[in-house]
């Protein structure tokens, strides 16, 4: 899990998300709603993801990167990494949006920009 923080008109949110990383960006397919209007609105975005042992050992990385929507191939590439990543192919969300009364599938891809980690190792 990770956790996207996103700023707009002095609000700040954060949210957690599943993902898949490829080495330069992370995917997200996730239901239309408030983060994805506030990344529309101000695409630089922050990206967060740390690991626990237990035994007081714990690393973390800190990102900051660019929200980039996708539709197409490179929607089906998201749902494909992220079906890969949790072994269950359709789980991650559609590539599509739906129609219908609720919101919609939307993926996308963080680019980082700069990317910064700590770690402590007990």
């Amino acid at each position: 899990m990770g956790r996207i923080g996103c700023h707009v008109d002095g609000l700040t949110y954060v949210v957690p998300v599943i993902y898949a990383y490829d080495g330069g960006a992370f995917y997200v397919a996730s239901i239309d709603g408030q983060k994805i209007r506030m990344m529309r609105q101000n695409p630089h975005v922050c990206f967060e993801v740390d690991e626990y042992d237990g035994a007081g050992s714990w690393q973390s990385a800190i990102v900051r990167g660019v929200y980039e929507e996708l539709d197409g191939v490179d929607a089906e590439h998201a749902v494909e990494l992220l079906a890969a990543r949790f072994s269950r192919a359709g789980t991650a969300g559609s590539s599509r949006r739906h129609s219908g009364d609720g919101p919609g599938t939307v993926c996308f891809r963080i680019r980082a920009q700069e990317l910064t980690g700590r770690a402590v190792r007990r």
